[in-house]
């Protein structure tokens, strides 16, 4: 089979690698795992082998989500909303109006989210090897744990897309076969970079879809092999039992590559699924997935429509539907968490500058379609209006959860939200991180009299924290945004602190990190990471210099 033309599909600024093929009457959307590579695909026999079986009875359109393969190599970590644009990107791009969903591991979890948000644009659900959670917890022990996580971290900081990957346990049944296992490395190496591969594992880390499994009302197979040590039988028990009328097949062998093993019970599987599907008679989908932003407003009558004003600039600009909007009140809602989120924290800063005061609350749930959604959610915004602080953003564990790659900060609140259906979910405070907070190193800085030294100092220590995570941050970045030449921040900052630039940015870094590890939250991997050190082992050195101790003892203490 030849290897299709490869195209490209703008999803805002970035550009979205996409193919396709095959000659069949209904369209599949095939959403890759952890990393692709659309064009090396078509190097490996036994994927172009089935892809030649799949486009027999579908048209098959393949991307490379943002940050692999041929698509965009971004840096940060993409939220949940943008992977879902992505995917409306490529379907746009290829003339598709609605398509069967193929995703595969971290990919399926993506797709489920989609086709719970988007049911109309959705004939199907097919996901192989899918997980709703990355993070072990007790009501989830399959996932890996902090230490197990913390290990896989260390093989793609050391050995990335080698032999030491250990990548024959996804597909064990080919570990002898050296052309295959060659090819894997490669497509591995070809698909992200270490340093892309560790945002993914991480972004993969923070992934957990649990709470909306119930909202998804697509017809939906789920494939899962009873020996995949990568992801486990009882995880797709476990998502099966939470999906409507969903059906898991249990295929014998344990490999986690749909390509490698019995790949013709897989397809005889997706075909005879694909076969049952009537497209013509798709249900036209009354409620869906939606998320929705509460709001009680106290402003002076002389701002009153200044701020309401306001409310309406926000909801537009982040591309949310005004659907109550009164004086003291306002429900916008959003087709993902993360746009409420950011819509939230601005409105919260700027209804300030009026001299007036919001309180605000987000939650996931099903809504009608067609009807106002007010009825459904009234419990939650009465209780945003009982329980809330002037300027405050409550929201719901569930969308907490789905905020993925959002600098927001939370921390849990004290009340619970009692849901229709009886049960409790507890709710956090989210804010801003606070970028501006001045990390304490003044042991090593003599006091400072001059008010002008200080001002300069805070103006510096502030850019460093706005760019705490950003590993590619230095000098000539700080120089440039303070409006200083590089002499003269090196002769300033060695006169106030008696450390040069790059010292005291370590410093800010390290010392962020120590209290990043001392609240037991992350690994030293990720801690890492956030704190702008793209090599955990280089942290690791820094910080035992810095403290005398090791990151790891903190953790693990």
């Amino acid at each position: 089979m030849k290897k299709p033309k490869t195209a490209y599909a703008k999803s805002g600024d970035v550009n979205i690698a996409y193919q396709v093929f095959g000659s069949g009457p209904v369209d599949l959307v095939y959403i890759p795992g952890w990393v692709s590579n659309i064009d090396l695909m078509w190097s490996c026999p036994e994927l172009v082998n089935f892809f030649e079986e799949l486009g027999k009875f579908a048209r098959v359109i393949l991307f490379d989500k943002r940050g692999t393969g041929l698509s965009d190599r971004v840096v940060e970590f993409a939220t949940l909303e943008e992977r879902m644009e992505d995917i409306t990107a490529v379907m746009d791009a290829a003339g598709s109006e609605k398509a069967i969903l193929f995703g595969h591991s971290e990919g399926g979890s993506v797709s489920a989210l989609f086709s719970a948000t988007y049911p109309d644009r959705v004939i199907s659900l097919i996901a192989f090897g899918i997980f709703a959670k990355r993070r072990y917890s007790e009501e989830y022990p399959w996932a890996p744990t902090d230490q197990e996580r913390q290990q896989i971290y260390d093989l793609i900081e050391n050995d990335w897309g080698s032999g030491a990957m250990k990548l024959e346990s996804l597909a064990p049944s080919k570990a002898k076969d050296k052309v295959f296992m060659d090819w894997l490395a490669n497509y591995f190496r070809s698909g992200a970079s270490p340093r892309a591969a560790m945002v993914l594992t991480k972004m993969n880390t923070q992934v957990d879809i649990i709470d909306i499994l119930g909202s998804i009302k697509v017809p939906t197979l789920l494939l899962q092999r009873v020996g995949d040590i990568d992801v486990k039988i009882e995880e797709g028990r476990f998502i099966a039992d939470r999906i409507p009328d969903s059906k898991l097949i249990e295929l014998e062998g344990n490999d986690h590559l749909f390509w490698a093993g019995d790949t013709q019970k897989v397809l005889a599987e997706i075909k005879s699924f694909v076969d049952s599907i009537k497209i013509a008679s798709q249900p036209v989908y009354e409620r869906k997935l939606y998320t929705f932003m509460v709001g009680h407003l106290k402003a002076a009558e002389a701002y009153q429509y200044s701020v309401q004003n306001l409310v309406k600039k926000l909801a537009n600009k982040y591309k949310g539907n005004l659907v109550i909007d009164t004086k003291k009140s306002f429900t916008i809602t959003f087709e993902g968490p993360s746009k409420a989120m950011y819509c939230s924290t601005e409105l919260v800063e700027a209804v300030q500058s009026f001299n007036a005061q919001v309180s605000i609350g987000i939650d996931i749930k099903e809504c009608s379609v067609v009807d106002c959604i007010c009825e459904e959610t009234e419990d939650f915004e009465k209780l945003i209006a009982s329980q809330s602080n002037p300027n405050q953003i409550i929201l719901t564990q569930t969308v907490k959860n789905l905020l993925i790659g959002v600098d927001i900060d939370f921390t849990p609140n004290k009340s619970v939200y009692k849901t229709e259906l009886g049960t409790s979910m507890l709710l956090y405070t989210a804010a801003k991180k606070a970028t501006s907070e001045i990390i304490t190193i003044t042991k090593d800085i003599p006091q400072i009299k001059n008010p002008i030294e200080d001002s300069f100092l805070q103006m510096v220590i502030q850019n460093i924290n706005n760019h705490l995570s950003n590993d590619y941050y230095g000098v000539t970045i700080l120089c440039r945004e303070i409006g200083v030449s590089e002499r003269q921040l090196q002769r300033k900052l060695k006169a106030i602190t008696n450390k040069s630039p790059n010292q005291l940015i370590s410093s800010i870094r390290l010392h962020k990190a120590k209290e990043l590890l001392m609240s037991k939250e992350s690994t030293v991997a990720e801690i890492a990471f956030q704190t702008g050190f793209s090599s955990p082992s280089y942290f690791s050195k820094c910080f035992k210099k810095e403290f005398a101790v090791s990151p790891s003892d903190l953790v693990y203490e």
